[in-house]
């Protein structure tokens, strides 16, 4: 592609992410006096060692480590040490039942907005961050005062490997459900690749939910919260986990979903032993530099969105991804602060990882021209109204549905492939019948 195309698109998805919202935080757009100011305090006055929890594994003895010689330059009395986290998500929740839980981290997804307080330290009021980072007005904060800072941002589709769709004639982006399905089963009779679910490790199939507003448009949460049946057909649940089933039930997946494994899939993916798998579009520098390694062309790794059509355009979630912010228990919070701000606006990890950067002048990426080339419309979501910022994790929780988690997907997973009773149907009146009681106990 030209450089100029990937640079237009990269400007574009930049531009509108800039009113992204997240998955599970909401907030206004207004201050609140007397939290601490954003700026970190001198490097002379810094020192200390801190513990950095990171779901990065494959990062803490490379590029983390060259980040923190850089890092040390100009904070030469900061001890910086990671925590890795495979499953971050599950490891890391159970861990904030706890005061310890690092000094600085990623704000796991099931923590949400109104929660943030009792974890984490303020950095700042949104007003003053709002001109010069991205995706503050409505993630990682809370009635106005800031908590977490997104280390990237993202666009929602999945990973593909274009050559061996090419070679069973899939040229461009599935459309619908159907073709998608179609494209499957081509790439699958052709060269025996399948699309890969990850299962388990689990925390890929949240990826999924990473699509909202995909189908249901910005205002997908108060969609969801307005219904007592959200996997029903034409809805937004159904159309994700319906696909998901049905590429399992067709057997257009790997043959035993309980053996994948996540760094091997990078592998797998650039060899073209797998053709696609559902991830935010931050995976993608991760599977051109496996296809790299591996004798392969990382060009023949893109990024495409889900096939779900919306007045003839594919559309794309643009968002930032996990929020770092400093435990409100560390005992060594300058530190961890000045580490916080250095690597969101100098360390170049979000460039470096082909994501759009928190700090609005910072390099773009320019991993990203298809979407340019093919016309996706990129969407960000809405704010929900106020009072309702904990309406949808309220609900879910209540009724046991991990939509941002692994559980119900896994479940779905067996279903379709046999290993446990029901079907598709019978699944999702269950979870219409979890949700619509549990919904109950919030609205009535």
């Amino acid at each position: 592609m030209a450089r100029m195309h990937k640079i237009a698109a990269a400007a574009a998805i930049a531009a509108l992410a800039l009113t992204a919202c997240s998955s599970t935080n909401d907030a206004s757009d207004g201050g609140t006096s007397g939290a601490p100011t954003s700026a970190a305090p001198p490097a002379a006055d810094v020192s200390g060692a801190i513990t950095v929890l990171t779901n990065r594994t494959d990062l803490v003895e490379t590029d983390f480590v060259e980040y923190v010689k850089r890092f040390n330059e100009e904070y030469p009395n900061v001890t910086v040490k990671f925590e890795s986290h495979t499953d971050y998500e599950g490891e890391v929740s159970i861990r904030m039942g706890t005061e310890a839980y690092g000094d600085v981290l990623l704000i796991p997804n099931k923590i949400t907005s109104d929660k943030f307080a009792q974890y984490f330290e303020p950095l700042g009021t949104v007003a003053d961050f709002k001109d010069t980072h991205r995706f503050v007005a409505t993630e990682g904060s809370y009635q106005g005062t800031l908590y977490g800072l997104a280390i990237t941002g993202n666009a929602s589709g999945y990973v593909v490997n274009t050559k061996v769709m090419a070679e069973a004639g899939v040229t461009a982006p599935p459309t619908s459900p159907e073709k998608f399905l179609e494209a499957l089963q081509a790439v699958k009779d052709k060269s025996g690749a399948t699309y890969y679910t990850n299962y388990k490790d689990g925390w890929p199939l949240s990826q999924w939910q990473g699509n909202e507003g995909v189908i249901a448009g910005p205002d997908t949460k108060t969609v969801r919260t307005a219904s007592d049946a959200p996997w029903t057909e034409g809805l937004e649940q159904y159309g994700f986990d319906s696909l998901l089933y049905d590429i399992v039930e067709k057997r257009l997946s790997e043959t035993d979903p309980t053996t994948t494994n996540w760094e091997e899939s990078k592998v797998k993916l650039a060899k073209g032993e797998i053709s696609s798998m559902v991830l935010g579009s931050w995976a993608l520098s991760q599977m051109q530099e496996a296809a790299e390694a591996n004798g392969a062309s990382a060009s023949d790794i893109d990024f495409w969105p889900l096939p779900f059509e919306t007045d003839g355009k594919l559309r794309s979630v643009t968002s930032g991804d996990y929020k770092l912010a400093i435990n409100k228990h560390s005992k060594n919070k300058d530190a961890a602060r000045a580490w916080l701000t250095w690597f969101i606006d100098e360390s170049g990890y979000a460039f470096d990882n082909g994501g759009i950067p928190a700090k609005i002048d910072a390099k773009l990426p320019d991993n990203l021209s298809t979407f340019s080339e093919i016309g996706v419309e990129l969407i960000s979501l809405n704010q929900v109204p106020e009072g309702e910022e904990s309406l949808d994790s309220d609900i879910y929780n209540e009724a046991e549905i991990d939509i941002w988690g692994e559980s119900y997907r896994r479940k779905l997973i067996d279903i379709a492939r046999g290993a446990e009773k029901g079907d598709k149907l019978s699944y999702f009146a269950e979870l219409n019948e979890r949700w619509a009681k549990a919904r109950a106990e919030f609205v009535g």
